[in-house]
């Protein structure tokens, strides 16, 4: 087999990894040893933190199918590197009671399946896998996931339950009776124990990984090396330092290990029931622990309920299901057992088996069983089908135990700026080495100052420097009721140019008030009516199906269920009685929920007028009985129930949903003829509206027939009863926050689960889309009978005239205009909205429109959970920064993969999103974009800071190391620590800007505007360094080595220096004019770029409002400035200065004013106003005339570029960094878009196989389609 060869595991899935095979290899591993043992161990850090070269120094290539060792790449834009050591599952050595029954639906032809072979087939699967290796399986973990070696198809893959290729009728026939105890033992050696685990390292091994961290790593190479130049003061400093953050690293990781650990930690180990099949084909129940099961057990729910501790789907009995923890959505649900296809009418047999389109039947780990309805002689019961890091919670854990890195440009550019200190610091430590070299310099002192550059070009404190406006910033957020799990998502969020909102509950009120309804007789709609509590109405089918088509319960006699469902049942009045345990103990199926309306609704029973009539007389009592329930689908949008009216004869069907989805399943004549254009009317002004419909079913219908009778069978052929008009009112706050983002040009999306109108209503009402912007449908229709798949294209606003009339007007048409701002050119001519369906089919058959629509898509309706993630997708593909705002229910796909996802829900499922709001208000979304804009300028202004702060030290070692002369030690004690530490913590407090702007901040470090500055400020502090460095050379007072009675000590009062030579009170040479120079104008150089680099406007607030700053360099300014003029003798022998004149004294007080007025007149002026609205602006008026201008940052971005190369700077028309704007600037000469009213988009294959596809666009129809 091919050496070279590569395969991939998970093709397909966003955790598709490449596998290479490896062998270890002894000669490489004995090479390694020596380099380990030459290098004093560096060669092993660096291929710990190295895992590629680590593999590839140690073995060789070999074939995947007999490797020793695996070495993983994820395929993604990170393409990181893991390696996995490949481990044998011995089978032989487990005695098993018959080895035929064991094997038997283990295996699917990949060994890592559950399916239905035969046990001769799946013994020959088995030999598949033990190969030479007699009855030994090989596998792999990787991020707690076994991947096992498959013949079959040549590759590894990991271990499926029943989720996967099971038919709905073999989960009955196949698996329903349970295991045998040597089919299970074999099982669980497979599977392993069903545990999430999550183990909290201990400290001992959080603080090895830790501190070896390559920064780490490098401060101890820095501490080691001061300590051998006797800088203790400062070495101990960076200790002390170095270990405050470890312990508050620890701390702070450790924590949320233990937090994670308590939030899986509830189902770990408690007691089951499951089905155990003897030899005799017995079933008896045994009672195990929960880490004992294995996919095919069959697991007894409790009659008081349990916390689930795995994947299991129902085949018997009903449970009430709290889900809040995945879905944040804590109404609880009702889950019924799996419909059996085998004994249904209409059942199709081959229907296969999924959690996710089967959820109303599955009981997902982590989710608790309030309670459970148990028949005569019939257990609930549940198939366990998916166990440990494998169920629903388990890939919620494992996806916050290994999240996806962050990408963001400010790290990757740090690296990149950290690259040009380092090589910096490469030109000083060769410039040290030759000065030294020269001056006939000592070996040791040679090696300690040219490897001394190098820490100081690279400063220790950079990391905690770095994050301080981070921490920060998380706590002006905790002020504000927003809690974050992900601090380094907070400077991402300061980049947010688009924002997606969920509907409901989010920008509207969570609850929905019932408006009226509108009933049908004789095909025609009634008046619409308000009360629906009267007499009138009482034993109406209408009311009847508001009573009786729920998924309503009581919990603790308390009436609880979905918010919709509640209203309406509140609104009639009714009354819900449910039967009890002992209730249900004696009845042979079922004893039914019955709902009744209160006495003083039903008319008194009249008298009888004879005797005779009396035994006819109706009884006063109404009752209906729920027979059989079928719950909400979202994917058929309707539910329905089987009733029965206490003393009728025959039962009646009810069904409520999406009036699209029920008007299709009504018998033609039962619906209105103007049914399209009521429901248009309601759904465009923002009202929710639901169908009813009835049906009277055929007596031969008894109950036992009807609990096995499909859904299908039920539901078709009803009559249409008329609509239910729920509002859904805005929150308050909604307009207000929708209108500051589009006065910040940050887009706002609107994805819901909701209909289409009434989305388009809301986003109309909130301002998301504005009165004068035209809405553009596209309803999307997949390939079916031969025909190729289509986009029809409607205009909302014109749907009713062009259904009546083929003109179109012109002024229907958006009209493309150049706009100052290509936010504002989003916003203002036309919106994209569709639904699911089409998103769905557009994202897999007309890829090419996929980005057009993002750039002006609003509305997205009917999205399914999978489809937010997808949609979120899409947006990054073109490159903006998405937030997500959801109240946590079906949205923790979307918050998870959002750049900066903020949850309104402070329920479990808010685990997995960044950030958590405490009050349930969108007003935490500008709150957030504020705070991060605000800390990524923070950590703009100290990395700026902290480069300067560098290269400042730099070149004063540099100069004096010129002269054989440096900084004292206490002379970098009193810059490292009382100046730069000081500054950088206390200017990292500016808080954010009370407001959004229309600017956003630089996402990049390697920007215009950030690179004029810090360069600016490189020159002017290099410059005035080496002026007053050489211009100290030329006062006729100078001398090389200052005598006993220094420069200034003319009249003999100063007497604290000593009168031996140079070379014996100072054998480092730090005592000099120079040095001494060199300090004090470098101490104020670092003090005015603190502040000049301490900007406010328009992201923070002024600097003078940070008082601690202010305070701090008021304090150290006149410290300095003290210490400069007026020398006290302790100070100047700790620092190590030498006294030196007045006048001189004076002309650096000159120097260092002049210094700072010029950084501040080129940071404040030349840079903020004449560079940024002349060369940058400029731009704009020279594109031309088609094109958009992008925003400031964009524009600094590209001119950043230009300062790397002339040529670039000098071309105009060079396209846009993000996508979406270069996109845009194409759309605006694009004649053929948008497309225009009332015509067809059709994919044309190209070739068989191939993806590709050629849009056509033809006009349709406009009597013909469809609304």
């Amino acid at each position: 087999m091919d050496k070279e060869e590569k395969k991939t595991i998970n093709q397909g899935q966003e955790d598709e990894m490449e596998v290479y095979g490896y062998n270890l290899c002894r000669w490489k591993l004995a090479i390694v040893s020596v380099g380990v043992i030459c290098t004093g161990g560096f060669l092993l850090l660096l291929l710990y933190w190295m895992p590629e070269w680590r593999v590839k120094a140690t073995c060789v290539r070999a074939a995947v199918k007999d490797c020793e060792v695996v070495l993983l790449r994820t395929t993604d834009e990170f393409r990181m590197w893991f390696c996995a050591k490949i481990r044998l599952l011995s089978l032989e050595s487990h005695s098993f009671s018959n080895p035929k029954s064991i094997v038997n639906k283990v295996c699917n032809g990949h060994a890592v399946h559950l399916t239905e072979n035969t046990a001769g087939e799946n013994q020959h699967e088995l030999s598949k896998h033990s190969q030479t290796h007699s009855q030994q399986m090989r596998y792999f973990t990787h991020h707690s996931v076994k991947y096992f070696w498959d013949d079959t198809i040549h590759n590894f893959d990991f271990l499926k339950g029943l989720d996967e290729g099971v038919s709905c009728t073999s989960i009955y026939e196949k698996h329903s009776a349970g295991l045998t105890k040597g089919m299970h033992a074999y099982r669980k050696l497979l599977y392993g124990i069903n545990e999430i685990t999550v183990k909290v390292p201990s400290v001992f091994k959080l603080l090895i990984k830790e501190v070896l961290n390559p920064f780490y790593i490098f401060q101890l190479f820095s501490v080691i090396l001061w300590s051998t130049d006797e800088y203790y003061y400062y070495a101990l400093a960076i200790v002390i330092m170095s270990l405050v953050s470890i312990v508050t690293s620890l701390c702070s990781i450790r924590k949320q290990y233990v937090m994670l650990h308590d939030m899986v930690a509830t189902h770990s180990t408690v007691r089951v029931s499951v089905c155990r099949v003897n030899e005799g084909k017995y079933v008896e129940i045994e009672e195990i622990f929960s880490t004992d099961l294995v996919p095919g057990d069959v697991m007894v729910i409790p009659l008081n309920g349990t916390v689930m501790p795995c994947d299991a789907v129902l085949i018997s009995g009903t449970c009430i299901v709290n889900e809040s923890m995945l879905t944040g959505e804590s109404v609880p649900v009702t889950k019924t057992n799996l419909p059996n296809p085998s004994v249904d009418a209409k059942g199709t047999g081959e229907e296969i088996y999924s959690p996710e389109t089967h959820k109303r039947h599955t009981l997902f780990c982590g989710t608790t069983v309030i309670q459970t309805r148990f028949y005569t002689g019939e257990l609930v019961k549940a198939i366990v089908v998916r166990t440990g890091f494998s169920t629903s919670k388990g890939q919620l854990v494992r996806s916050i135990l290994y999240p996806k890195p962050t990408d963001f440009k400010l790290y990757r550019d740090a690296y990149l700026f950290l690259l040009c200190l380092v090589g910096v610091a490469g030109i000083g430590f060769i410039y040290t080495i030759i000065n030294n070299i020269l001056n006939e310099v000592e070996v040791g002192t040679i090696i300690i100052e040219s490897l001394d550059i190098i820490t100081i070009t690279v400063p220790p404190a950079l990391p905690a420097a770095m994050t301080a406006g981070i921490v920060y910033a998380q706590r002006r957020l905790k002020t504000v009721g927003i809690f974050c799990i992900s601090p380094q998502r907070i400077n991402i969020c300061g980049q947010l140019n688009l924002v997606c909102f969920d509907k409901t509950g989010t920008l509207t009120e969570d609850g929905l008030d019932l408006w009226g309804i509108q009933r049908v007789e004789n095909m025609r709609f009634l008046l619409p009516e308000e009360n629906v509590c009267n007499e009138m109405l009482v034993k109406s089918h209408f009311v009847a199906c508001m009573g009786t088509c729920h998924s309503l319960t009581k919990i603790e006699g308390v009436l609880s269920g979905d918010p919709l469902d509640l209203k309406m049942f509140e609104a009639i009045g009714w009354i819900l009685e449910e039967a009890t345990e002992e209730e249900t103990a004696l009845h042979n199926r079922i004893m039914p929920t019955v709902v009744r309306p209160p006495k003083q609704l039903l008319p008194e029973s009249i008298p009888a007028r004879n005797e005779e009539m009396e035994l006819f007389e109706l009884p006063a009592i109404y009752e209906i009985g729920i027979v059989r329930q079928f719950p909400f689908s979202s994917a058929l949008q309707r539910m329905s129930v089987v009733a029965k009216v206490l003393g009728e004869k025959k039962m009646d069907a009810y069904m409520k949903g999406a009036p699209e989805a029920i008007a299709s399943l009504c018998r033609p004549e039962t619906v209105p003829v103007d049914f399209e254009k009521v429901l248009e009317e309601y759904t465009k002004q923002g009202f929710r509206v639901i169908a009813l419909a009835h049906r009277k079913l055929e007596s031969k219908l008894t109950w036992h027939k009807v609990q096995n009778i499909s859904r299908d069978a039920i539901e078709n052929n009803m009559d249409f009863m008329g609509l239910i008009i729920m509002q859904n009112k805005l929150k308050q706050e909604t307009p207000a926050v929708l209108e500051d983002l589009h006065k910040a040009n940050i887009r706002t999306v609107m994805v819901t689960g909701d209909n289409m109108l009434t989305a388009v209503s809301v986003a109309r009402d909130c301002g998301m889309i504005l009165p004068q912007d035209k809405i553009i449908i596209a309803e999307a229709l997949p390939p079916k009978d031969g025909k190729v798949a289509k986009i029809n294209w409607h205009y909302a606003d014109s749907l009713t005239q062009c259904s009546n009339s083929s003109a179109i007007s012109s002024e229907v048409i958006p009209k493309k205009l150049a706009h100052d701002s290509l936010e504002d050119l989003q916003l203002v001519r036309y919106h994209f909205a569709m639904n699911g369906k089409s998103f769905s089919v557009i994202l897999e058959h007309f890829q090419d429109l996929v980005p057009k629509l993002m750039l002006h898509g609003t509305v997205f309706a009917r999205m399914a959970p999978d489809q937010k993630t997808q949609l979120v997708e899409a947006l990054q593909n073109v490159d903006y920064f998405v937030g997500m705002c959801g109240d946590g229910a079906n949205d923790c796909g979307a918050l998870k993969r959002a750049h900066g996802g903020i949850s309104l829900s402070e329920l479990e499922a808010s685990v997995a999103s960044p950030f958590t709001s405490k009050t349930p208000s969108i007003s935490c979304v500008p709150n957030l974009i504020r705070e991060g804009r605000a800390a990524l300028m923070t950590s703009f202004c100290v990395f700026k800071f902290m480069a300067l702060y560098s290269i400042i030290q730099y070149a004063s070692v540099t100069l004096l190391y010129s002269i054989l002369s440096n900084l004292g030690d206490f002379q970098f004690l009193f810059i490292d620590m009382a100046i730069i530490l000081v500054l950088v913590f206390t200017m990292s407090l500016n808080p954010a800007w009370k407001e959004l702007v229309a600017q956003r901040p630089p996402s990049g470090l390697i920007s215009g505007a950030l690179l004029c500055s810090v360069l600016s400020q490189i020159i002017i502090s290099i410059g005035f360094q080496a002026l007053g460095f050489f211009w100290v050379k030329q006062q006729p007072w100078y001398k090389e080595c200052p005598p006993h009675l220094d420069a200034c000590n003319t009249t003999g009062s100063l007497y604290w220096n000593s009168s031996h030579s140079c070379n014996e009170t100072d054998p480092d040479k730090i005592r000099n004019y120079e040095n001494t120079t060199v300090f004090f104008i470098s101490s104020f150089q670092y003090l005015t770029v603190a502040i000049v680099f301490s900007k406010g406007k328009p992201f923070r607030q002024p600097c003078y409002k940070n008082y601690f700053f202010v305070v701090s360099v008021i304090i150290l300014y006149f410290f300095v400035l003290f210490i400069m003029l007026h020398p006290i003798a302790f100070v100047d022998e700790v620092l190590e200065l030498v006294c030196i004149p007045y006048e001189w004294r004076i002309t650096m007080l000159v120097i260092v004013l002049l210094n700072a007025l010029v950084s501040v007149m080129v940071e404040s002026f030349f840079l903020d106003m004449v560079l940024w609205k002349v060369v940058f602006n400029r731009d704009r008026q020279g594109e031309c005339r088609f094109s958009t201008t992008p925003p400031p940052q964009e524009s600094v971005d590209r001119w950043g570029k230009c300062c790397f190369s002339w040529a670039a700077l000098c071309c105009r028309k060079k396209a846009p960094k993000a996508k979406y704007m270069y996109l845009a600037q194409e759309l605006l000469v694009d004649p053929e878009w948008p497309p225009k009213p009332q015509t067809t988009t059709e994919a044309k294959a190209l070739a068989k196989g191939s993806g590709s596809c050629q849009v056509i666009t033809i006009p349709s129809d406009p009597v013909s389609v469809a609304y």
